[in-house]
């Protein structure tokens, strides 16, 4: 389950990297013909790029909310459970 969700997270960012490079060509193209002046054009890639990066971090909450909900249905042992387990462990030594 956490491998699906890893390669789902890599396929994402991954596509967004390509998004960013077809922007970037894109816009230049448009700078070219002149339809965009270049300040446009950075201005519109600045845009694509900062939401862009709020998708990704609304992404990295969601795919992380998920995986505590997997996690807490299965039963797994948290870092704080084993932090607490291993110091009850250290004071009855």
């Amino acid at each position: 389950m956490l491998e699906l969700i890893k390669k789902t997270l890599l396929t994402g960012i991954g596509l967004a990297v390509v998004t960013k490079d077809k922007a970037e060509n894109f816009v230049k193209d448009l700078v070219e013909k002149g339809e965009l002046t270049e300040n446009e054009g950075k201005d519109f890639i600045s845009s694509i790029l900062a939401k862009s990066e709020q998708a990704k971090k609304d992404l990295e909450e969601r795919v992380e909310t998920i995986v505590n909900k997997v996690l807490g249905t299965m039963n797994v042992a948290t870092k704080a459970d084993i932090e607490r387990l291993e110091k009850k462990i250290d004071e009855n030594e």
